[in-house]
Formats: C-alpha cells, sequence, structure tokens
C-alpha cells in the first residue's frame, strides 16, 4: 500500500495521482491534506512517513510545491530514502540505486502526465543491490549513530 501526503501546493496533483492508482488498482491512503487551503507540508508528511516506517505502507508518495520540503521531511525519519523527482531517468535511479521507499513531486512544476511516468518509473525500477547495498548499509550506520 501507498501512503500519500501533500500540502496545499500538491494537493491538485495529487487527487490527480489518486486517480491514476485507483484506474492501475493500486492500494494507497491518503493522509492528506484534503484541500487546497494553505497548511504546512511537514504536517502531512509526517503521516504519510509515519506508515510507511510502521509498514502500514510500503512506500509514499509525497506532494508540495517543489518536491523539496517534502523529501527534507521524510528524511528525518530513520530508514526513509526519498528525494525530490522531475523526470524519468531521475525516478529509476532513485529505486535502482537508493532503493527509496519514498518519492517528493514537485506540484507547481509538472502535471498529471509527468508525474504518471516518474510514478511508472519509480514503481516499476528494482532496486540493483551489489554496490548499492553496501552504500545503503553505510548509510543506515550514519542513521544509527545519528538518529534517535
Amino acid at each position: 500500500m501507498i501512503a500519500l501526503g501533500a500540502d496545499h501546493g500538491g494537493f491538485k496533483l495529487k487527487e490527480e495521482i489518486k486517480k491514476y492508482l485507483d484506474e492501475n488498482d493500486i492500494k494507497y491512503k491518503d493522509f492528506g491534506t484534503f484541500s487546497e487551503e494553505r497548511t504546512d507540508y511537514p504536517i502531512y508528511g509526517e503521516k504519510a512517513i509515519r506508515a510507511v516506517q510502521s509498514k502500514e505502507c510500503d512506500k509514499a508518495i509525497l506532494v508540495c510545491g517543489t518536491g523539496f520540503g517534502m523529501s527534507i521531511v521524510a528524511n528525518k525519519f530513520k530508514g526513509i530514502r526519498c528525494a525530490s523527482c522531475w523526470n524519468e531517468e531521475v525516478a529509476k535511479l532513485l529505486k535502482a540505486h537508493n532503493n527509496a521507499n519514498a518519492i517528493a513531486l514537485p506540484g507547481r512544476f509538472i502535471n498529471i502526465s509527468q508525474a504518471v511516468v516518474i510514478l511508472r518509473a519509480w514503481l516499476g525500477t528494482e532496486f540493483m543491490g551489489g554496490v548499492h547495498e553496501e552504500r545503503l548499509q553505510m548509510i543506515k550506520k550514519l542513521e544509527d549513530e545519528n538518529m534517535k
């Protein structure tokens, strides 16, 4: 199951993403926001990411104006690997090299067609392992040392 989270800058794109997920029978849980009224991205990023961290959901799609704020929030949580993603190639590498369990999209800079291409790439790419797994273990060590 995918956790969804967005602020007001990502609300419209999140709603379009839900249609895409419904059409493709991909299960999700929407953690908000539920309107375009101004709000704060850390609230909804945290809710979605906690669902991944607790294993209620497998991964998260986060949307804010740039994707940067949401990715910063997501990466404050141990075990979460997230980046703002603006194109298909970066989405593939995000999964193949970093085994990202969250992706942040820029709601003000991409449309639903672009988001679908990005999400298909991210969801359809397998983690490569090997040297990339070794790097993830290095990241885990840093998390263990620096995150409570």
